[in-house]
């Protein structure tokens, strides 16, 4: 099983640098939309659809929104600044409102459990964090911009694992993931304050600060990515979202923080103007 896991993540990420810095920007954008549309297929398992028909056309329709919101936003053309802040806020409010429910379960279920509501929230998920990529690739050094959103979920996820597996007694969400603790949540922020200041230390001109009020935002948040999974999928009675990935579930196990962490991000970036040139 961990050999699985290390090829599996070896290939993922010869893939990812690969995309980002040899592909054109137009097919990232295309490769990154094939991979959040599996991960919408899987997360129409976790919204109730069994019926083949019914999944591949709730990703038909994610298709098509996605199509409309990359129009609206103006992606590889003219940007369009408010609609594309006001798709990011969106994405960043919903996932504060995710908080509670997940604090909240399973009372909460009362709320999301529908099956029209947890289609919904799909999108919520997917469209946001799929134009705040696009949109933060289109940057300039928008390679890097990216991974700094994979940093930000990297950090988050092996600051918590090791502070949470010392010194975790203190349970983040035990209806939900009972292995995850505050002491481990705190222990992934700190872990990304660290390497943000370094980073931005070394940019120089004071963007250690502008690095942070985006890297700090974007942690906090980026737990609640695979709480918000964790939650779905014991709705569901199911352990992945897909065996797709050997030793790592389904596309949807390997992105659910950075599908909270990048709307983060990219609003960040969108309205502090940070930039790495």
């Amino acid at each position: 099983m961990l050999k699985q896991r290390i090829i599996t993540a070896l290939v993922l990420v010869a893939v990812l640098f690969g995309a980002l810095f040899y592909l054109p920007v137009p097919l990232f954008q295309l490769l990154l939309a094939t991979a959040v549309l599996i991960a919408t297929w899987e997360w129409s398992n976790l919204g109730g659809l069994e019926a083949y028909w019914q999944r591949a056309l709730y990703v038909a329709v994610t298709a098509g929104l996605m199509a409309a919101s990359a129009y609206w936003v103006g992606l590889s053309a003219t940007l369009n600044g408010p609609v594309l802040e006001g798709l990011l806020i969106a994405g960043g409010v919903w996932w504060a409102l995710s908080l509670l429910w997940i604090q909240g379960y399973p009372s909460s279920t009362v709320l999301w459990g529908a099956r029209t509501t947890r289609l919904m929230l799909g999108w919520l998920v997917m469209i946001p964090a799929w134009v705040g990529l696009c949109y933060l690739r289109e940057l300039a050094h928008g390679e890097w911009l990216v991974i700094l959103v994979v940093a930000v979920v990297a950090g988050a996820d092996i600051g918590g694992f090791f502070v949470g597996r010392r010194f975790g007694k203190h349970k983040l969400a035990p209806q939900v993931s009972p292995g995850k603790s505050w002491e481990g949540f705190w222990g992934g922020l700190v872990t990304n304050v660290i390497w943000a200041l370094a980073l931005g230390f070394w940019l120089g001109e004071g963007r250690e600060w502008l690095l942070l009020a985006i890297v700090v935002p974007a942690s906090l948040v980026s737990v609640l990515g695979d709480l918000l999974e964790s939650m779905f999928k014991r709705h569901r009675g199911i352990k992945d979202s897909s065996q797709l990935l050997p030793g790592h579930g389904g596309v949807l196990d390997r992105i659910d923080s950075i599908t909270a962490a990048a709307p983060l991000v990219a609003l960040g970036v969108y309205m502090t103007g940070f930039s790495l040139s």
